[in-house]
């Protein structure tokens, strides 16, 4: 049985002393410390080679496989982790979203982020929430409050009930224009009223992307305006991929032996019909799992979050998640 252990990232970036340090990032100096430990006990991967060894001829992969994945393309990822990565010689592999670099955009799933930062108490938001629910609930159509508090704010690995339902019903709970409009006011009460500036600031632009390629280092899809594709009906997915393969293009990333990073993990089967269909080559999710290649479908391959690994090297060695 080959088994791989996929990483996923998201900010990495030294908190303390920061505008943002109750933001839920990887603080840098552990991001160090945990490649410490991945090179004590794995060994670093590029992607091709796992295109290679899911390919045709599976091209063995060497002992301890392990594969370096950061979504959304943060300026965190070229001023942080490219300079360690390029240190050790390794590959890491980026998904941006098209939409945050291109229309300089910042996404409502960071928007909150941010939000959740800069407000100590998550019960502001969670009754600035309901506050809005009343006043929209004949038009919407929406269910009492203390009912959605407790069909959604339970079951996160990483927050308390207050911040899961804030996360959740401005994701994807709430009707897409209403949600929207609650984020937007939020993040400019909280956060900032210039998203342009603040999106510049956040994510990075086409020449920091050019950057990453020059150092060899891998990118792929990560969607064009980050949706759940789940829950898009199949034009809308077409259009979401066909934009962010066009994206890819204009980057100069070669369309043959792509890889789709599913934002917020969400896929299904029109959706995976539609990635064969454009040759695609691997697809990434947010399962919790160190991939088993001999089982594992090569687009649904599952991921570990930073927080599964040890964060130093004198670390024993541990297998958190093993597949079945």
């Amino acid at each position: 049985m080959q088994n791989l252990t996929i990483v996923m990232y998201h900010y990495v970036r030294p908190l303390a002393g920061s505008r943002y340090p109750e933001l839920k990032a990887l603080e840098l100096d552990n991001f160090r410390g945990q490649l410490a430990y991945i090179d004590k006990h794995h060994t670093v991967i590029d992607m091709e080679q796992l295109i290679a060894a899911l390919g045709p001829e599976a091209v063995p992969l060497p002992d301890n496989p392990l594969l370096l994945t950061f979504d959304d393309g943060y300026m965190d990822h070229i001023d942080h982790v490219l300079p360690l990565l390029s240190s050790r010689g390794w590959q890491g592999s980026f998904f941006p979203p098209a939409c945050s670099v291109i229309d300089r955009r910042v996404l409502d799933v960071n928007k909150l982020h941010f939000v959740l930062a800069s407000v100590a108490d998550p019960d502001i938001l969670v009754r600035y929430v309901f506050d809005a629910m009343d006043e929209a609930r004949e038009l919407h159509g929406l269910e009492p409050n203390e009912a959605m508090f407790a069909r959604i704010a339970h079951d996160s690995r990483y927050d308390d009930p207050g911040t899961t339902f804030v996360k959740r019903a401005l994701q994807r709970e709430l009707p897409e224009a209403f949600r929207k409009s609650l984020v937007d006011a939020l993040f400019s009460r909280h956060v900032s009223s210039d998203e342009q500036d603040f999106a510049a600031e956040l994510y990075m632009g086409e020449s920091e992307l050019t950057r990453l390629l020059d150092a060899g280092m891998f990118i792929g899809s990560h969607g064009c305006q980050h949706y759940w594709l789940n829950s898009l009906e199949r034009q809308a997915q077409i259009e979401e991929i066909d934009d962010s393969l066009a994206f890819l293009e204009r980057l100069g990333v070669s369309r043959k032996e792509w890889v789709m990073c599913y934002p917020y993990g969400g896929y299904d089967e029109s959706l995976l019909g539609i990635l064969r269909s454009r040759g695609c080559a691997l697809g990434l999710t947010t399962e919790v799992k160190v991939a088993n290649l001999d089982q594992c479908d090569p687009l649904t391959l599952p991921r570990l979050d930073t927080n599964d690994l040890p964060m130093s090297a004198s670390t024993p060695r541990r297998q958190p998640h093993i597949t079945v």
